[in-house]
């Protein structure tokens, strides 16, 4: 089959989606989901917006919670997606449609999980849950118009629990990948490892060109090949980038 030269807006090829558990500056739990995240080792590298509640709670106290979501929860993930634990919601969000919400588990029907070596609750409904904390930031499109929108947030994983179903037989410290149904993220809409979209993805209602001003490279946008028109670039990428993390 020959291939075709396109332009996506984005190159959300497939990742898995994450919740984020934070500390916010009151004491209470913030849940962020996003799906900019890979791991080496023992070590995560997380993609997220710089202005974001979940970044600056990661920043100020140096740790979180990775909780990653099955495939059976994306009424939860739905739940959360256009939510920001921002008071009053940032400009660049307010015109998406987002809201504020202080009880981000309530809201999502989820429940608490203590965690043992961080002060940040997990999330018991998820059935792996990482105990993290900071090693460093960088900031991303450096020598760019959007320079430091977004932070590449490189975390180390101090403490790993999962769903006992999830554990191999005669192993203490192996996963039967069988049994581990993750939730992806592709292009905005949600999926399972089974053929087809799990359902609606309340992301997905977010036009997709509003993404393009982060390919930029000169500073200006380049429209060209895009599918819709833009007219400031970096205001309407603010609060969208790196699959809506709160």
């Amino acid at each position: 089959m020959a291939h075709q030269e396109i332009s996506p807006a984005i190159l959300y090829w497939g990742t898995p989606v994450v919740l984020i558990s934070t500390t916010n500056p009151d004491g209470t739990t913030n849940l962020g989901p996003m799906s900019s995240a890979f791991w080496l080792g023992h070590g995560c590298m997380l993609g997220l917006d710089a202005s974001s509640q979940t970044t600056q709670n990661i920043l100020r106290t140096k740790q979180c919670v990775l909780n990653l979501a099955s495939d059976n929860m994306a009424d939860a993930v739905n739940a959360l997606a256009r939510t920001t634990g921002t008071d009053p919601v940032p400009e660049g969000k307010v015109p998406r449609g987002y809201r504020f919400v202080k009880d981000k588990f309530g809201h999502a029907g989820l429940t608490p999980h203590a965690s043992q070596v961080v002060a940040c609750q997990g999330i018991k409904e998820c059935p792996v849950i990482m105990e993290a904390e900071l090693v460093v930031s960088h900031k991303m499109y450096q020598g760019r118009a959007v320079e430091g929108l977004v932070l590449a947030i490189e975390v180390r994983i101090l403490r790993v629990s999962i769903h006992d179903d999830l554990r191999l037989e005669g192993y203490r410290n192996r996963v039967d990948a069988d049994r581990w149904k993750p939730m992806i993220m592709m292009f905005c809409d949600l999926y399972g490892l089974r053929p087809g979209k799990l359902g609606h993805s309340k992301l997905a209602e977010v036009e997709e060109e509003m993404y393009r001003p982060l390919m930029e490279t000169t500073g200006e946008v380049d429209d060209i090949s895009s599918d819709a028109g833009m007219d400031d670039g970096a205001e309407h990428v603010i609060g969208l980038v790196a699959s809506n993390n709160q």
